[in-house]
């Protein structure tokens, strides 16, 4: 858990989900009042003439909506994998990722994650 601070979006949790070229982060922030919400950062490494960019995309999820998005998130990832692909095992996947993780070096458990900023704000109403 990070150290609040006293500013207008600190970090409390942060959870960093590598995909490939993707990297998806979760970060539960808060305000000076204490009102906590979510963001969900989409980063997506490009290469470019001169390196490498990133593009990022990132969602507000305030508390009142966590229930509701939460809700349609599992109905609709249920629904992709028993309805629409029902013979693929997603499992491999899982497996996969962690014997990826296990060739790779960890990261230092003390290094800070950095969230991705973005400007982007997506809603669903």
């Amino acid at each position: 858990m990070a150290e609040y601070k006293d500013s207008d979006k600190t970090e409390i949790f942060s959870k960093r989900v590598r995909a490939g070229k993707r990297t998806y982060f979760f970060d539960v922030k808060a305000t000076r009042s204490n009102d906590y919400y979510l963001t969900i950062t989409e980063s997506k490494r490009k290469y470019k003439e001169d390196g490498f960019t990133y593009e990022k995309h990132k969602i507000f999820l305030y508390k009142e909506d966590f229930d509701k998005f939460g809700d349609a998130l599992i109905e609709t990832i249920n629904h992709v994998k028993e309805e629409l692909m029902p013979e693929i095992d997603f499992e491999q996947f899982k497996q996969r990722d962690e014997e990826q993780q296990e060739t790779t070096a960890p990261a230092p458990a003390a290094e800070p994650v950095e969230a991705a900023d973005s400007n982007t704000e997506l809603s669903w109403d």
